[in-house]
């Protein structure tokens, strides 16, 4: 089974994640042909928008449209900080997630449901997808884990909402009466979700991890030997193009074209590990 991995990465993570998808359809390579997917944080929008039957040219072009209806914001440094402490927080993992999960519980945001809205507009009237979608988000109040997947019987709406969930920066995502937060905050890609697939390529916009068995390419070497798969992550045209901020509606295009460009030096090597066999 093929699996694809995407990652979390703000609103540049989701543009570059079209992008490139879309580059690498025009090279032979379409990877939304997997058989598995998984979506965490800005993954799960992009996850949502390229199995929704949408051609993947249509959502490149609404990238490089312009900013949208996407809400301006910027990851503050502390707290950035108070991610890598609930990251390296001793002992069981769910309790340094639930300390930051209560903090976003008490954080000024904007409301939950101009939050809901914005991903709305991302994601249209999208249901779950015939393919199947593991989005992850976690429980603020708890830190436990929730793996959101077309048998959750929840509006696909509402897991990618919940897992885009950022932590003191968007509103904690409201699911049958459960408060959650982003998904990244278990991890930022989450690849150990396609356990079970043969091939796997995560697209990571981002692969910061407080712990490094976290991140992405540590994550793919655990699957196994057996498990052909690489991690793609931004290039150095993609890293500029993103600027300072990964939050900035503004750079969705510039993030857009990054990856559609990218895709033509990438797509030798997947049209060789994603050829059937």
């Amino acid at each position: 089974m093929k699996a694809l991995v995407l990652g979390g990465g703000g609103v540049t993570g989701v543009a570059w994640e079209i992008g490139l998808l879309h580059g690498l359809a025009e090279h032979g390579v379409d990877l939304t042909g997997a058989g598995l997917v998984v979506g965490t944080s800005a993954g799960s929008s992009t996850a949502a928008q390229v199995l929704s039957g949408v051609p993947l040219k249509a959502l490149f072009e609404a990238q490089v449209a312009g900013p949208g209806s996407e809400i301006p914001a910027r990851l503050r440094l502390g707290n950035l900080l108070k991610f890598a402490v609930a990251g390296l927080w001793p002992g069981d993992p769910a309790r340094g997630r639930a300390w930051l999960g209560r903090q976003a519980l008490r954080a000024r945001t904007v409301s939950e449901a101009e939050r809901r809205a914005a991903i709305a507009a991302r994601i249209g009237d999208a249901d779950w997808p015939a393919v199947r979608l593991l989005i992850p988000a976690v429980e603020a109040e708890t830190g436990e884990v929730r793996i959101f997947d077309a048998s959750s019987g929840v509006p696909l709406i509402d897991a990618v909402a919940a897992s885009c969930a950022i932590p003191l920066t968007w509103p904690p995502a409201t699911v049958e009466g459960t408060r959650y937060v982003d998904g990244g905050i278990r991890s930022i890609a989450n690849v150990d979700l396609a356990a079970g697939a043969d091939r796997v390529v995560v697209l990571a916009p981002s692969s910061q991890s407080a712990r490094p068995s976290g991140r992405p390419a540590a994550q793919l070497a655990a699957l196994g030997p057996e498990v052909r798969g690489t991690v793609i992550t931004p290039d150095t045209a993609t890293r500029a193009a993103f600027g300072t901020n990964p939050l900035d509606p503004a750079r969705r295009g510039p993030a857009a074209e990054a990856g559609r460009a990218q895709a033509a030096a990438e797509a030798p090597a997947l049209r060789t590990l994603w050829a059937d066999r």
